[in-house]
């Protein structure tokens, strides 16, 4: 049996190194959050611009977009009503016909009374990167603002800024009144984050 004055000192190493470990996350999470702050601004502030990019999220069996996709959809279309946007760009997960986010997403928005010819879909948005990635490359956005979830928005924005697209984020909040789900994305974001570095890199 290996004697309890040499485990200790292992403990404590392992301790530190979660720690450290930790301590990187969050900084990290920090950082990001500072690059994106001048970038996030209120419906009433947004400069107007080509597209509104809209993050897949979760939708039914029914192929109802879920509470947070549906905020996220009810904010790009009152920035559609507005003026602020020309399009609406759905991008998401859209790869069966089983389960298609990008359909339920466009079938919302055409409900909501935004045209057809004034949606774009992306059914290969698969992550945040790749939606970023292919509004730049596929559908040739250079200018456009990112409509999530609020906490969503900094890592989106970064990801925005590294691939050379002038972007802005208009956040939702209406879901906070969801504390558990929206804590659980808070901290989604933070081990994203060490994603998105390698994303970029």
């Amino acid at each position: 049996m290996t004697p309890r004055c040499h485990r200790v000192p292992w403990l404590g190493l392992a301790g530190g190194a979660l720690a450290i470990g930790a301590g990187g996350v969050i900084g990290l999470g920090v950082a990001v959050r500072l690059l994106a702050r001048p970038r996030i601004v209120s419906a009433d502030r947004l400069p107007a611009v080509p597209i509104a990019l809209v993050l897949g999220a979760e939708v039914y069996a029914d192929g109802q977009p879920s509470r947070f996709l549906r905020a996220r959809l009810d904010l790009a279309v009152e920035l559609y009503r507005r003026g602020l946007v020309e399009q609406i760009l759905a991008s998401g997960d859209g790869r069966s016909r089983f389960y298609d986010e990008t359909g339920g997403m466009r079938d919302y928005l055409v409900r909501a009374g935004v045209p057809q010819d004034r949606l774009l879909l992306d059914p290969a948005g698969f992550d945040t990167y790749d939606s970023c990635l292919r509004a730049r490359d596929v559908f040739g956005a250079r200018r456009l603002v990112v409509v999530s979830q609020s906490y969503h928005l900094p890592r989106a924005l970064v990801i925005c800024r590294a691939l050379g697209i002038e972007a802005w984020g208009v956040g939702d909040e209406s879901a906070r009144s969801s504390p558990r789900t929206w804590g659980h994305g808070v901290r989604r974001e933070l081990a994203a984050n060490l994603k998105l570095v390698w994303d970029v890199l």
